[in-house]
């Protein structure tokens, strides 16, 4: 019984790891007032990207940097877009997940059904992976799931304790004011949406290079409207952002726990986005969670420079 309740927590902190990972991005991009709803896309594009290089090269490291990289520069349409030209950020959302799906599509058509000689391996903390149950769930993962919780303790930390995360909330809040301060908005949208779309390409590339080890179309599965939905959970603070990816690394492994009882399976399928619908009614009709339930003030609104 035991082993049965380490390997799904085991499974979960796997499952969980994109997901917190995406929404550290997004948490960052939403904070300097940008809606991204590319995120699926830019997932797409970073596992595509993540696996031909990793397939090519025979590193998994290597093929994390071209991920990341990826996701980076396919959010600069984006920010370009919204930015520069002040268009609507819904609908160039929208088109950078089409565009991210399909470039993955037409990228990986040829490594189809070609499985990688090697992914990222879990590696083992030495002394501490030996502690029972514990030592085996987080102590003994890969490289992305310990990069995962160092990066978001970064974010958590620079959000909320320094210069930095001083301005970029005061970006999302108030861009008029900070421009008065000196502040280059422009840049500071630029670069926030960049560091999204950067976290998003990682997190994709989790999924072809140490979640699995081959490249299917479609793979990222939802998991970018998900990561939507868990940066409105986290209420915009990368701490609680943990608890949501994991809590939603959890209902991806039950889905796979409960199909032997004879359960649906489409029915299951339905469960990460049942709960997101739950948790985002509970938050509209709770008193309490409206009142904590505020987006950055000027999340979705194009910003021109100079206006008053």
């Amino acid at each position: 019984m035991l082993d049965v309740i380490t390997s799904i927590l085991v499974r979960t902190i796997v499952a969980g790891t994109p997901l917190l990972l995406g929404t550290l991005g997004e948490v960052v991009t939403e904070r300097a007032g940008i809606l991204n709803l590319g995120v699926e896309g830019m997932m797409s594009l970073g596992a595509v990207t993540g696996f031909i290089v990793t397939f090519t090269t025979g590193n998994p490291w290597l093929g994390m940097i071209a991920a990341i990289l990826a996701g980076a520069l396919i959010s600069i349409l984006h920010a370009f877009v919204t930015i520069s030209l002040r268009a609507n950020q819904v609908v160039s959302g929208l088109a950078l997940t089409m565009l991210g799906l399909g470039l993955s599509g037409l990228w990986g058509k040829p490594y189809i059904g070609r499985p990688l000689l090697i992914k990222m391996t879990p590696i083992a903390i030495p002394g501490l992976s030996e502690i029972p149950v514990i030592g085996k769930v987080l102590f003994f993962q890969d490289a992305y799931f310990y990069l995962s919780v160092i990066l978001g303790l970064i974010v958590w930390f620079v959000l909320k304790y320094t210069k930095v995360g001083i301005t970029v909330r005061s970006v999302g809040e108030n861009p008029k004011a900070a421009e008065t301060l000196g502040i280059n908005v422009t840049l500071v949208k630029y670069s926030c949406v960049m560091i999204g779309g950067a976290f998003a390409g990682m997190a994709g590339a989790h999924l072809s290079t140490a979640y699995s080890k081959s490249w299917i179309e479609g793979m990222t599965s939802g998991r970018g409207w998900i990561v939507i939905a868990l940066t409105i959970f986290a209420l915009w603070e990368p701490s609680k952002a943990f608890l949501g990816a994991y809590i939603f690394g959890g209902i991806f492994v039950i889905q796979y726990v409960l199909q032997p009882l004879g359960i649906s399976p489409n029915l299951l399928a339905m469960l990460p986005y049942l709960t997101t619908l739950a948790v985002l009614l509970f938050y509209g009709m709770s008193s309490k969670g409206k009142r904590k339930m505020s987006a950055p003030a000027t999340l979705g609104e194009p910003y021109i420079r100079g206006s008053r």
